[in-house]
Parts: C-alpha cells; structure tokens; sequence
C-alpha cells in the first residue's frame, strides 16, 4: 500500500456514519498521543491513513460499540512511523496504516465480556475484521480491520 506525504487535520468534528448518523468516534481521539506530545512527533495521518481510519470507525468500532452500550475508550489508533518505533509497535503494525485501535471497557472482566461479544458478533456475521488480539494480559484489545484482508484472525494472549 503506498502513502501519500500530504496529511490532514486530525481535528475534525465527529466522523460521519454511511446512513449520515454521527459516530462515537473522533479521528482526533484515533490520533491523540501523549507520547507524541511529550515528544513533539507530529502524529497527524496521512490522506490515505485518514480514509482507512474512517473505514474502521465504520465497519468495526461504531458496530462493537453500538452493540456493547456502554462507552469504549481508543487508547491507540493510529501512529506515524516515529510513534510507532518509540512506543515498542511491531514494523509492520497495522496502527501505522490507520487500521488498527487498541480499545479499552473498563477493567479485565469487562474486557473479556466484550472480547467475547466481539467474536460473537463475527461469528454470527455482523462484522469482519482481520485481527483481534488479547494484549496486556486483558488489560486492552487489539483490533483490526485492512480491507481485502479480513481473515477474522483470533489471537488470545494469556
């Protein structure tokens, strides 16, 4: 996939669902980094990284929240290659394409139940994705979703 060098204000207003309903999420919060701010990385995505992050609010995490009802924090959307490297991400993470988020629902058990509700809505074909992974030991979940690659790969950490 290339990228393109131009970038876009991550400061746009709620994301715009297919059917004109406004999203839960930000591409602001897919972008916010303290990281980034304690060391001044300019963390704004790229056009083509913009598009992708739209595509995974609308197919994965407005559906997953939707069906969960209660709030879901992004605790990391998308990272410039810079980011990524600093804060340990893997070479190839899909965070640097804008398709990936690590989300958070509370505390562990939370977690579990909505890893769960996750692989069941996949199951029952409500959603696709092409990664979901268990990380921290529970403390977040990884999900993906790379258009033309959704292998709906489960990985449970524990």
């Amino acid at each position: 996939m290339t990228t393109s060098n131009t970038t876009v204000k991550p400061e746009s207003p709620l994301l715009r669902r297919g059917r004109g309903e406004a999203s839960y999420f930000t591409i602001q919060e897919l972008c916010a980094s303290t990281t980034a701010l304690r060391e001044g990385i300019d963390n704004r995505p790229p056009k083509c990284a913009y598009h992708l992050l739209h595509v995974l609010v609308d197919q994965l995490l407005d559906p997953i929240r939707e069906a969960w009802g209660e709030p879901i924090v992004v605790s990391s959307g998308y990272r410039c290659r810079q980011l990524n490297a600093l804060v340990g991400g893997a070479k190839y993470s899909h965070h640097i394409l804008g398709c990936a988020a690590d989300i958070i629902a509370g505390n562990k058990a939370d977690h579990h139940r909505l890893f769960k509700l996750i692989v069941k809505m996949q199951q029952s074909g409500q959603i696709k994705f092409t990664q979901l992974i268990w990380e921290g030991d529970g403390r977040w979940i990884h999900i993906s979703y790379v258009p033309g690659d959704l292998r709906c790969q489960v990985i449970r950490e524990c």
